[in-house]
């Protein structure tokens, strides 16, 4: 059953319930004036029966026939009284309101005709029925006029939803740009600024992910270009040096000198060798983390950046710091690293503080740095979204806090309940 009809029937059994109720009322009350008008015509008919006997001249035929209630029939010699009472309808509405009547009384005049006198509820129960009839009547027309006006305002509501819904399908099938027109109904309008700022936040993420796409692939290309490049440079020269002294030293065989002399620089060589390799292994993964522990791991990071930097940096490290997981390390690591590059990049900062603590089941990093900040907020730099994507990964809380002059701060929060300390 669709919503229109439910609400037409809700509407429809309470107004029954009403209606029902106010005829109820209705025929409580008349049930008491009825009641009242009937004693009251009993008073007449008494009266003129008494008057009847007593003086039948005085009962006039002009004056029995506009009297209100009561039912005075002459009867010529002979003739036969009509029949009284009420049935059908009037019989039943009759009987709820009110008792019996007081039964017709029959005087006999002296020149031969005979005088019926009885109370007559015709009246009051035709006043009763109009009564109810116009509250049927009421109760009916309020109750078209209340579905047609439930129809016009459930059509215009269930308009917007249809858009709604359609511009959910059409955000569904990847048309971003869809958006619903504003209406006049505030909750309407309102329904279509929220659907709007939705499609507006998926296109500007998809946007986002687009252009991060295409910097991540740039990215990756300029690493592969600096590693063929460190590899035919450093590497390739390093390696072509070994050989040609490897050579050298067949040739010099016989010369203990000499052959000491190219020793030491095959010696330098491959130091300078492993050096490369080490920092170029470095870079591309931290194999640090396999060996240290965290707090360990992040000392040498920021040994290495300070000493390559130039940058005074501090870290502070709480006690009893949990052991994680080697993938949570690595993207913590990679975190710091990325905050410090950040610094190193954009920061012209002096100083930089790394704080590490582990307290109430919580990691807690502070990256902050002295340097020129900026006013928040503003679009994320590819760092800063990779960045995100690990704080993300991580499972934990990252807010930036900035301002002109004053520097960055960065801040994770994570959850670390249940974890082994």
């Amino acid at each position: 059953m669709s919503a229109l009809r439910r609400i037409n029937l809700l509407v429809t059994l309470f107004f029954v319930l009403v209606t029902a109720a106010g005829l109820a009322l209705l025929l409580r009350q008349a049930g008491y004036d009825v009641q009242r008008e009937m004693q009251a015509a009993e008073a007449v008919v008494d009266y003129l029966h008494e008057a009847a006997l007593r003086d039948p001249a005085s009962v006039q035929r002009g004056l029995t026939d506009s009297l209100r209630h009561v039912r005075v029939q002459w009867l010529a010699p002979g003739q036969e009284a009509l029949a009284g009472g009420y049935s059908g309808w009037d019989g039943w509405l009759g009987m709820h309101l009110f008792s019996a009547p007081k039964p017709p009384l029959l005087v006999q005049l002296d020149d031969g005709r005979r005088l019926r006198i009885a109370v007559d509820p015709t009246d009051e129960l035709d006043e009763v029925w109009d009564s109810l009839l116009q509250l049927l009547i009421l109760s009916a027309l309020a109750l078209a006029l209340s579905l047609l006006t439930i129809r016009w305002a459930v059509r215009r509501g269930l308009r917007v939803l249809d858009e709604l819904l359609g511009g959910l399908q059409r955000v569904g099938q990847g048309q971003l740009g869809a958006r619903l027109q504003s209406h006049g109904l505030p909750e309407a309008r309102l329904l279509a600024g929220h659907f709007n700022a939705m499609a507006t936040t998926l296109q500007q993420v998809q946007t986002d992910n687009a252009e991060l796409t295409q910097a991540l692939l740039a990215l990756q290309e300029r690493e592969r270009t600096r590693l063929g490049q460190t590899l035919h440079d450093d590497l390739g020269q390093y390696l072509s040096g070994i050989r040609a002294q490897a050579c050298l030293l067949r040739a010099v065989a016989d010369r203990p000198e000499a052959v000491r002399s190219t020793a030491q620089c095959l010696e330098d060589n491959c130091q300078q060798l492993q050096d490369g390799f080490r920092a170029l292994i470095r870079d591309l993964y931290p194999v640090v983390l396999e060996c240290l522990e965290l707090g360990e791991a992040l000392q040498q990071l920021v040994e290495d950046w300070q000493a390559t930097q130039g940058v005074r940096c501090r870290l502070l490290l709480g006690n009893d710091l949990p052991q994680l997981p080697l993938p949570s390390k690595a993207h913590l690591y990679r975190l710091v690293q990325e905050a410090l590059t950040n610094v190193a990049r954009h920061a012209q900062a002096s100083e930089v503080r790394v704080r590490l603590q582990y307290r109430g089941g919580r990691l807690r990093l502070l990256v902050r740095d002295n340097g020129n900040g900026a006013q928040l907020p503003q679009r994320a730099g590819i760092g800063l979204r990779s960045i995100g994507e690990r704080a993300r990964c991580l499972g934990g809380i990252l807010r930036l806090h900035s301002r002109p002059g004053a520097g960055w701060a960065l801040c994770l929060n994570m959850l670390l309940e249940g974890r082994e300390r």
